[in-house]
């Protein structure tokens, strides 16, 4: 689901802080305008994905020309897709059909070798994720 709420980004001694006045308690921070709007797209698609999960009310956006900024801070439109993000951050195991020599599944058998497991920590060796 594609949203778009005003976030107001108030400049502080260390960066920013970030609140979505239309969201209760999502709130980010940055230290550089380019962080807080990472962190805030990152924080809104977060919040939005939650109350999506947990079935519940997302309040609607209130239109932007009516959200003023304080002093010392500025209002920015933050555009997310829950679905992207539901697609990048999804653990649910996806089952894959591969391809691999007969003589190297032989041995692999005898081994009892974990495949998927293997599979992963391939990926992520191959992808440079060290999580």
């Amino acid at each position: 689901m594609k949203y778009a709420y005003t976030a107001i980004f108030e400049a502080e001694d260390n960066g920013y802080v970030v609140s979505f006045p239309d969201l209760p308690g999502c709130i980010t921070e940055g230290d550089s305008v380019e962080e807080a709007v990472y962190m805030a797209r990152d924080a809104l698609c977060l919040w939005l994905y939650n109350k999506e999960a947990e079935g519940e009310n997302i309040p609607p956006a209130s239109n932007p020309q009516f959200i003023a900024a304080p002093e010392n801070a500025f209002a920015s439109v933050v555009a997310v897709d829950t679905d992207d993000y539901r697609r990048y951050y999804d653990t649910r195991a996806v089952k894959k059909t591969l391809t691999i020599p007969a003589w190297l599944n032989a041995r692999a058998e005898e081994a009892h070798a974990p495949y998927s497991q293997i599979l992963q920590q391939g990926l992520k060796s191959y992808l440079g994720i060290t999580e």
